[in-house]
C-alpha cells in the first residue's frame, strides 16, 4: 500500500524533455479525464531485491509522487489508487500495522503539500475499519484539502468492489422500504449515485502494475467501460514514462460504449460542428 509521500508537484524544475512530452500527448489526443491504478507488485518486488515487504511499500512511494505530479501536469482531473483492498485485511496483522503506520505519517506530513497544489484527498472504502488514528488523520487532511480544485486523488481503502455494490443494494432497499422511490426506479443511474463513488466520474483508463490479468474486486460497476492498460513492471518500478506510456495507449482506443464506429465519427462530427 504505497502511499502519499513527499509529494512536490515541481512543475517549474521540469525537464525540457519531459514538457515536450507532455505537451505532445496533449496534441496527440484525449487525456482521460479520470485515472485508475491498481499499483501491485511490492511485495514481489521486495522479494526480488531481497528485501522485506514493507520495505517494498516503502520503495513504491516515489511511484506514487511522480504518478500524482505527472497526472496532475498532464491535467487529469480524477486519480483514483487501490491503495487497501478489503480482503488485504487477511494479510499478517504485523504488515497491517506497519501499513496503517505509514498512513498516518505521511497524512500529518503530506497534507499541507497536497494544499500547496491545490489537490484535494478523497477516500472510498469501509473507512469505519480503519484504526481510530488512521481514520482521524484521514478525516482532516480530507477536510484541510477540501476546497482544492487542481486534482482529486482518491485513497481506495479497505475497498471492494464487491462491498460498493452491496451497500448500494442495501441503502436502496432501504428507501424502497420507507417509500423514498419504488422498484421501477431503479435503473443505472440510481445505482451508480448509491455507490462510495456516487461523486466521482468513472474511470477512462485502468493501469495494472505487476503484470496480472484480473480486475483483483476494483471498481467492478465503474469500470463498464473502461479502458485497461497491463504493464509488467512493479508497482515500485512504476515512474511517468509509464504513464505517457499508458495514456498514449488509451489514445488509440476506439470507446464505442455498445455503438458501431460510424456513429461515433458522426457524434464526434456533430458535436465539432456545434461548438464552432
Amino acid at each position: 500500500m504505497p502511499i502519499l509521500e513527499k509529494i512536490e508537484l515541481t512543475d517549474k524544475k521540469q525537464s525540457k524533455e519531459d514538457i515536450l512530452k507532455q505537451s505532445l500527448l496533449r496534441q496527440r489526443g484525449e487525456i482521460p479525464r479520470h485515472v485508475a491504478i491498481i499499483m501491485d507488485g511490492n511485495g514481489r518486488w521486495a522479494k526480488k531485491h531481497g528485501r522485506m515487504r514493507i520495505q517494498g511499500h516503502k520503495a513504491g512511494v516515489d511511484s506514487v509522487r511522480d504518478t500524482i505530479e505527472s497526472c496532475a501536469q498532464l491535467g487529469v482531473e480524477y486519480l483514483t489508487l487501490y491503495a487497501f483492498s478489503t480482503e488485504n485485511w487477511r494479510r499478517p496483522k504485523a504488515e497491517i500495522s506497519a501499513l496503517m503506520k505509514l498512513l498516518i505519517q505521511t497524512l500529518r506530513k503530506e497534507t499541507q503539500r497536497l494544499n500547496d497544489n491545490d489537490i484535494r484527498l478523497h477516500a472510498i472504502g469501509e473507512l469505519e475499519r480503519l484504526p481510530s488514528v488512521c481514520l482521524n488523520e484521514l478525516k482532516e487532511a480530507m477536510t484541510l484539502t477540501s476546497e482544492n480544485e487542481r486534482m482529486v486523488v482518491s485513497l481506495a481503502l479497505s475497498y471492494s468492489g464487491r462491498w460498493d455494490i452491496n451497500q448500494a443494494v442495501k441503502s436502496i432497499c432501504e428507501k424502497i422500504k420507507s417509500g423514498e422511490f419504488g422498484i421501477d426506479d431503479i435503473n443505472d443511474q440510481l445505482i451508480s449515485e448509491h455507490l462510495d463513488t456516487h461523486d466521482i466520474p468513472d474511470p477512462d483508463l485502468l493501469i495494472r502494475t505487476g503484470g496480472e490479468f484480473r480486475i483483483s474486486n476494483f471498481l467492478l460497476w465503474q469500470c463498464a467501460y473502461t479502458e485497461f492498460f497491463i504493464t509488467q513492471k512493479y508497482w515500485p518500478e512504476f515512474r511517468r514514462d509509464d504513464i505517457y506510456e499508458a495514456i498514449e495507449a488509451y489514445q488509440t482506443r476506439e470507446r464505442r460504449f455498445g455503438m458501431i464506429s460510424e456513429q461515433i465519427y458522426k457524434d464526434k462530427k456533430e458535436n465539432a460542428g456545434a461548438s464552432v
